[in-house]
């Protein structure tokens, strides 16, 4: 599986929730919100840690790219996200 952990500045949870709720409709795709981390509370900042992407091996073009579009579509909204591979 390839695994990546994916944040987006200041996104709220509940829109990390949404957008684990899209792409977890893509066949092949799991998404998980990870909790947050940071041991001082702030409102301006995301109750979440980010979210952890896998796409199944067996996925093929048709749904990788249905779920980078995912991605970019929140992206145009929210801003561009950090991924890193886990």
């Amino acid at each position: 599986m390839t695994k990546f952990s994916i944040t987006y500045p200041n996104l709220p949870l509940a829109i990390y929730r949404e957008l684990a709720a899209h792409l977890r409709q893509v066949q092949g795709v799991a998404a998980e919100v990870l909790p947050q981390t940071s041991q001082q509370f702030d409102y301006n900042q995301s109750q979440a840690g980010g979210l952890l992407l896998e796409y199944d091996p067996s996925i093929d073009g048709r749904e990788r790219a249905q779920a980078e579009a995912i991605l970019s579509y929140y992206a145009e909204i929210y801003g561009t996200c950090d991924r890193q591979l886990t």
